[in-house]
């Protein structure tokens, strides 16, 4: 999950949802692990840490079941928290947990740091590749051939929207009538501004929550394989995109995975945004009243990836072989099927895109939306983009110069030499 951006939206939809997420959501306060988690002869505590909804507490209840002598402790921390906390404890050799998520935007920072991660290779898990799609399985191999991770989800791109606002607002409902108002982002944000005069409500949750799938759109991001920044490129397509609606005053200028971001959900202050897979756990689970108001459409441009995790193991663990064992778990098909079909995260093996439970699963909370066709279709057709090792801390840099644009702090025409100067400071620090 996310992105946000993810996710990655959540966060890419989320969800591949919640909170991706794209991107992540608040929790309690992060625990480290890493030293003796034995809770009595013959007990172990596994600390697992993550962001969003990853479908853990059902992995919790299912791996605990099968392995009695094995206990989870879930912590969960907002999305950029939880990845500066492991960043944080690595560094310092210690208090990192046994089991950690890694969101994409985050994991080549990781994996270039394969020394504090066992490798899974070492546990047995080398056969797991064979499930994988291709550059899932390579997205979280270190440059010497270090397993650091195995893959949860991806962050296929689509639209939600609330039916029930579009029908007050005088646009159409169905899905495939939806999709049509908004083959390019010009034309969405033209729909957002009818949108916003009939009804006198804002269209969009968020400037950040369009530059990061438009993002996830272009050939490159915010750097070269040869990790070189390049801000011209995809992020400038990106950033004119969010000004753009920011200006046309369609978007309600909240602030993702913050209380009043998460209150706009339940308070109707916004009637679309983009849906990687794992936002859709992030609003089923931020507001369930509004089931059934909710649908599923194309998402501008076509294509795209915002987020997608894996589950590692910090090195630091005294458990290597029992938080392997969660990993292996956690990870097997029919755990990410009950994932899919309970928050929503679109699996990373290709081989369930075929599935019935899968292929079949229509979303009740969504409208009955076929969410296994809509997001597999998406992940089989996936070029993903290269992220740098700074990727996630020059994301965070320009989306805090959204936020000043949307809070007024900065005119729309000064933003753009402010993203970039602020992203020249990640990239050289």
């Amino acid at each position: 999950m996310k992105t946000f951006g993810r996710r990655a939206l959540h966060a890419a939809v989320a969800g591949a949802a919640a909170t991706v997420l794209i991107a992540g959501c608040s929790g309690q306060s992060l625990e480290g692990g890493g030293g003796d988690s034995s809770s009595g002869e013959g007990q172990i505590t596994l600390k697992v840490n993550f962001f969003g909804d990853m479908g853990q507490e059902m992995l919790k209840e299912r791996f605990e079941k099968a392995n009695p002598n094995i206990k989870i402790a879930l912590n969960s921390a907002e999305f950029n928290a939880h990845h500066e906390d492991l960043q944080k404890k690595l560094v310092a050799g210690s208090g990192a947990p046994d089991v950690a998520a890694v969101d994409e935007g985050f994991m080549v920072q990781f994996k270039n740091q394969a020394d504090k991660f066992v490798n899974l290779l070492d546990q047995g898990l080398g056969s797991a590749e064979s499930r994988y799609l291709p550059w899932k399985w390579k997205g979280s191999m270190s440059a010497d051939g270090k397993q650091i991770g195995l893959g949860t989800d991806v962050g296929g791109l689509a639209m939600c929207y609330r039916t029930d606002l579009f029908k007050a607002a005088g646009l159409p409902t169905e899905r495939d009538q939806v999709s049509a108002l908004w083959p390019t982002w010009d034309a969405f944000i033209e729909t957002g501004k009818k949108y916003t005069d009939a009804s006198k409500k804002k269209f969009i949750d968020s400037g950040t929550n369009l530059f990061n799938p438009v993002l996830a759109q272009q050939p490159v991001g915010f750097y070269s394989e040869q990790e070189q920044l390049q801000m011209e490129g995809g992020p400038k397509v990106a950033f004119d995109v969010s000004m753009k609606a920011i200006d046309a005053g369609i978007s309600a200028n909240l602030v993702s995975f913050q209380p009043g971001w998460n209150q706009g959900f339940t308070g109707d202050k916004f009637a679309v945004l983009a849906c990687p897979a794992w936002m859709l756990g992030h609003i089923q689970q931020t507001a369930p009243g509004t089931k059934g108001k909710w649908d599923i459409a194309a998402i501008p441009g076509g294509g795209g990836n915002w987020g997608g995790s894996w589950w590692t193991v910090p090195a630091q663990t005294k458990n290597a072989e029992a938080a392997a064992k969660f990993v292996d778990f956690a990870t097997q098909p029919e755990q990410q099927i009950e994932v899919f079909k309970t928050v929503g995260n679109l699996p990373s093996q290709p081989a369930l895109y075929k599935d019935p439970a899968v292929l079949d699963f229509k979303h009740e909370f969504m409208s009955n939306a076929p969410t296994g066709q809509i997001f597999a279709k998406t992940a089989e057709s996936l070029q993903p983009q290269y992220l740098g090792k700074k990727n996630g801390k020059t994301r965070e840099s320009v989306e805090r110069v959204i936020t000043q644009v949307q809070e007024g702090k900065l005119k729309t025409s000064e933003a753009w030499p402010k993203a970039v100067e602020e992203a020249e400071k990640v990239a050289s620090s």
